[in-house]
């Protein structure tokens, strides 16, 4: 790559006032997450489904489709998680004791164009207090190719990243 194309790049994300960010980012390691996020762990605990999220652009769907994405989201990510961990268990009340409390959020790009991607994000809150995030991102031609069941394959896939 050209060094006069990158030089105001790094200058950029290299300046004074990215430094301390960068520096703060550094020294903060994440704290461990011990046996909560453990395949063993996982795979016997009890799991909510909280509200979904659609986050990014709000316009590229009418409030007809949003509702039954979001409605696509909450069922087949419960089910993700189901088949992954078939002991586990989906309760409905998030006041249960010890539930890993889970939302599962999609990020639109600017445009409906066939090369754009969203991005696929599953918020796990244990029951410690720790946030796991997983998140991946997916074509939107991939997606249309499975068309009513785009949120069960691409929840289907995130599942794959858990222990």
């Amino acid at each position: 790559m050209n060094k006069r194309f990158l030089a105001p790049i790094l200058t950029t994300l290299l300046s004074a006032s990215a430094l301390p960010a960068l520096a703060q980012a550094a020294a903060a390691p994440p704290a461990p997450l011990g046996n909560a996020w453990s395949a063993a762990a996982l795979a016997g605990a009890k799991y909510v489904i909280l509200d979904p999220r659609i986050e990014g652009n709000p316009n590229i769907v009418n409030d007809e489709q949003r509702a039954g994405i979001l409605t696509a989201m909450k069922r087949d990510s419960a089910g993700a998680i189901k088949r992954h961990y078939p002991n586990a268990t989906i309760v409905t009340d998030a006041q249960t004791p010890g539930v890993v409390k889970v939302t599962p959020v999609l990020v639109t790009p600017n445009a409906l164009l066939p090369w754009a991607k969203l991005t696929a994000r599953l918020d796990f809150d244990l029951g410690s207090g720790q946030r796991v995030i997983l998140n991946d991102q997916f074509g939107l031609l991939t997606l249309w190719q499975y068309q009513a069941e785009a949120a069960n394959y691409l929840y289907g896939e995130l599942v794959k990243k858990l222990p």
